[in-house]
């Protein structure tokens, strides 16, 4: 087979893997959330992702990245290209990860905020932890963590939950359905900590996760 004959049937066969990809696809936003942890975050997006109805091959979660914010972000870089190297990208991508003890934590955000093409890549962190965004499901608290001798920030966040939820284990698969019906108090209780935050000029203790979620609630409008 000539060279311009098999550049053409190649050309051919990307073409109808492309329209095969589109076509499994629901009309809203192609959406990637890559996450610091492989257990916690993503059973718990994958829970909404679930309990939505959301098309899987709309969103995607992963945690299969390197457990820091600078992985995260590679990964989610890479699974970008790739995907745009496809001739289908994604409309935005989310990278969940957390401030905790990371030394490569502010670094991350401002890698973020210079990605192009602008507005496409989007920060959900949460300060210390995940478990922050699980607390406020119970309550409303702008305590700040700071790591101690002997117990980490995200350690002592984790207490404060399980004060409230005694039975929580990391990567628990159901964690999401388990507090569903305290989600709306949860958006509002991370809403308002955030302004505070921000008011405070701090960002100890809070999380954008509140933003995803609606973003998901809202994908299909």
């Amino acid at each position: 087979m000539g060279t311009d004959a098999l550049f053409h049937k190649r050309k051919a066969r990307r073409t109808k893997d492309l329209a095969r990809r589109k076509a499994s696809r629901a009309p809203y936003a192609k959406v990637l959330i890559v996450c610091e942890g492989r257990k916690t975050e993503p059973n718990y997006f994958t829970g909404l992702r679930d309990d939505y109805r959301l098309n899987s091959a709309n969103v995607e979660i992963t945690g299969e990245g390197d457990s820091t914010p600078e992985g995260v972000l590679a990964l989610a870089r890479a699974r970008y290209q790739q995907e745009q190297t496809a001739g289908d990208p994604f409309d935005t991508v989310f990278c969940v990860f957390d401030k905790d003890d990371h030394a490569g934590y502010s670094r991350a955000l401002a890698l973020l905020s210079s990605i192009r093409p602008r507005g496409v890549f989007r920060a959900i962190a949460s300060v210390p932890a995940f478990e922050y965004w699980l607390l406020l499901h119970y309550e409303y608290s702008t305590r700040p963590y700071r790591t101690r001798p002997g117990r980490t920030a995200a350690e002592q966040v984790l207490a404060d939950l399980k004060k409230h939820f005694p039975q929580y284990r990391k990567g628990d698969r159901d964690i999401f359905r388990v507090l569903r019906e305290r989600l709306e108090t949860a958006k509002q209780h991370a809403a308002r900590s955030l302004r505070a935050a921000e008011r405070s000029n701090t960002d100890n203790p809070s999380t954008k996760v509140h933003q995803l979620v609606c973003y998901l609630q809202k994908i299909r409008c």
